[in-house]
């Protein structure tokens, strides 16, 4: 997705009056340690034995089947697979990642905004900017080293054989519920955050497409593919918002932000020749077609996967352009007073360079007629 979407976080502000109980204000600047008490609330449940099974739920991997070691190579190991449960343990990772979200912004993000001395237009995209590149980092270090323990490196062809029985392993599992629970925490923080109301539908459209293709590959256990592509995906992001921390700090790095067309452009190309290439060759070497057992071999399936890459990708390289050709609006208008000013003060100027030692001559006195 292209950055120029997430727009709009505003800067939390602490006054030093205390805003009324239950009021916007109060729900904003005390918003994380409400989470707080709530994540307490079913990690308590742990404690006693009456609530310990429903605390359960909602803190590890639900719907894991234990399979036997003459099916499986490397022997008897949990496998799982998707159920109804899974939402109540996206909705508790929900709230860890809103407390995330915000010490991250209050230790980090409001402290270098501070420092920077950034005016409010800019601080909003510093917080953009920052949260997402460390989401993107510690996806990116956390994929690789699924995809490295899972062999797929060494075999590419995991990326479009049908796993085990339908299922995934835990580390795959927990990866897909924790970009879930990341994506529907964006939602709640829309309301603290205080985005304008001008933005929220860009927001909407941004953080939609992410649940949508997230879960799609979960749902229909396209695991390593959409893991991999999510891995492509934020490191183009990722790249970008580093691009933008630079020049937020340093404006001398502007020109650096021109190589990023070039290197959104290669990596949705990349993007989708991974995508057709893999689900062809996935959706092709499955023999018996059910969707109910989580074998997607169907024509619909194959041109809802297909038609859903290509148009997101078509979605973000729009989203480029016209965030583009804003910039260059906006940059039109600036110049634009500038020469005006100049043209001004072309008086007491020569070839463009103030000349401090030239007099002007007085305006020349009208002559008395006698």
């Amino acid at each position: 997705m292209s950055t120029g979407e997430y727009r709009g976080m505003g800067v939390r502000k602490k006054s030093a009056r205390n805003p009324p109980v239950l009021s916007h204000e109060f729900m904003v600047q005390n918003h994380a340690d409400m989470v707080s008490c709530l994540g307490m609330f079913f990690v308590m449940g742990l404690l006693f034995e009456s609530t310990a099974e429903m605390s359960i739920v909602f803190l590890t991997l639900q719907h894991g089947v234990v399979v036997p070691a003459e099916e499986l190579p490397s022997g008897s190991r949990t496998l799982y697979h998707y159920g109804v449960k899974d939402l109540a343990t996206v909705f508790f990772y929900m709230l860890v990642a809103i407390i995330t979200h915000a010490s991250i912004q209050e230790y980090i993000l409001d402290k270098l905004s501070k420092r920077l001395q950034l005016t409010k237009g800019k601080q909003n995209k510093l917080n953009e900017a920052g949260q997402l590149s460390v989401f993107y980092i510690v996806s990116g270090i956390w994929g690789m080293s699924i995809l490295a323990s899972e062999n797929c490196f060494s075999d590419p062809t995991l990326l479009w054989k049908a796993p085990p029985h339908n299922m995934m392993t835990f580390q795959m599992k927990f990866f897909y519920i924790s970009q879930l629970a990341y994506w529907c925490h964006s939602f709640p923080e829309l309301y603290f955050q205080k985005v304008r109301k001008q933005d929220i539908p860009g927001q909407l459209i941004f953080i939609g497409l992410h649940l949508f293709h997230i879960g799609g590959a979960y749902l229909l256990y396209l695991n390593h593919l959409g893991l991999l592509l999510l891995l492509l995906h934020y490191s183009v992001e990722l790249l970008s918002n580093l691009c933008s921390l630079f020049y937020f700090g340093d404006e001398r790095y502007q020109k650096g932000l021109s190589l990023w067309p070039l290197v959104f452009i290669s990596g949705r190309l990349v993007t989708l020749i991974v995508s057709v290439i893999t689900v062809g060759l996935h959706l092709a070497g499955s023999q018996n077609p059910n969707i109910l057992t989580g074998n997607v071999n169907v024509l619909a399936a194959k041109i809802a996967v297909l038609s859903s890459s290509c148009s997101i990708q078509v979605y973000i390289t729009w989203t480029l352009t016209t965030v583009s050709l804003q910039r260059w609006l906006e940059d039109m208008s600036l110049h634009a007073p500038g020469r005006k000013r100049r043209s001004r003060s072309r008086k007491c100027t020569e070839n463009g360079v103030e000349n401090p030692n030239r007099i002007d001559s007085p305006p020349k006195k009208k002559e008395k007629v006698p």
